[in-house]
């Protein structure tokens, strides 16, 4: 009976080892449920990226005030019934001889 008790309790060991320590256990599913998050994170960002992708080309192709807006921020366009001003702030801090 002893012998069957001591040779139950090594294969629990064994199964334990294997199940908590081993390269086959608890271990790397954990590692890869973390992997698995971080790309279904990445994904999502992604996925929100290409949804403003596909609305700004969308926009492009049926509109011309996306076109416009580029035009103007990004190449200075002025329509040709409009008016360009520029705002100068002051600088922050009085010139060096007006001390």
């Amino acid at each position: 009976m002893k012998v069957l008790l001591a040779a139950l309790i090594v294969v629990l060991v064994l199964l334990q080892y294997r199940i908590w320590i081993s390269d086959q256990g608890v271990r790397p599913v954990y590692r890869l449920e973390r992997v698995v998050a971080a790309q279904e994170k990445l994904n999502a960002h992604l996925s929100r990226r290409n949804a403003r992708l596909e609305a700004e080309v969308a926009d492009l192709k049926t509109g011309t005030g996306a076109i416009e807006e580029r035009a103007r921020s990004q190449l200075g366009m002025i329509g040709p019934h409009e008016t360009f001003y520029m705002v100068v702030e002051p600088p922050r801090f009085p010139p060096a001889g007006s001390r």
